[in-house]
């Protein structure tokens, strides 16, 4: 769909009406995947009229970018709290491996193969997340033994890495060598962090 031009008005950002539209167009992402986020289907989802959707948001790049933005912006704060509590090991392995939020991802990654805009998007919102999962982590590891530690963006890569497959091959129906993965993860935690309590059973797969 062709750019309209810059100059047309558009409706406030803050409004009510265009947060039920992003609000819309997120559910039907969810429920039936990008390919259903057309301007009708969000439209008729969020009891309003089509052309509403061209009132706030140029194209429909620009809605998707809405969407991912606001649930990226929402999973950076979440992330900010689970440091401010504490930001040990375990509490950064369990906020990685929450399942919830795979689906959203998968759509928004088979999305970013297509579209130049998303892409980036994704990208940048990527940067700035493995920056602060680092940072934290950096800072989770300096009350740890330093021997035979390893790097704080290999453990980072090698965690970040599992959960998301975990998250990802859970929503497709796939568990094969999930416990397995993540009792290793469990003991490379309690080896890195002894404090941190054994009796917890960790994250759900």
């Amino acid at each position: 769909m062709a750019t309209l031009p810059s100059s047309r008005r558009l409706g406030a950002p803050d409004s009510k009406t265009r947060a039920r539209l992003v609000a819309a167009a997120e559910r039907l992402l969810l429920e039936e995947g990008y390919a259903a986020v057309t301007s009708r289907r969000v439209g008729a989802a969020a009891g309003l009229k089509p052309q509403l959707v061209h009132y706030y948001f140029r194209t429909m790049d620009d809605l998707f970018l809405e969407v991912f933005r606001r649930r990226a912006e929402e999973n950076l704060a979440r992330f900010e709290r689970t440091v401010a509590k504490g930001g040990s090991l375990r509490d950064l392995w369990q906020f990685s491996a929450e399942l919830r939020g795979a689906r959203f991802n998968i759509e928004f990654a088979a999305l970013a193969n297509h579209r130049k805009t998303i892409r980036a998007e994704v990208a940048h919102y990527a940067e700035r997340f493995r920056a602060a999962q680092l940072e934290a982590l950096r800072d989770a590891l300096d009350g740890t033994d330093p021997h035979g530690r390893p790097p704080p963006v290999a453990v980072l890569l090698m965690v970040t890495g599992l959960s998301q497959v975990l998250a990802i091959e859970e929503e497709l129906g796939v568990t094969a060598g999930h416990s397995e993965a993540v009792a290793f993860v469990e003991e490379l935690i309690a080896r890195l962090e002894p404090t941190a309590s054994r009796g917890d059973p960790g994250p759900p797969v």
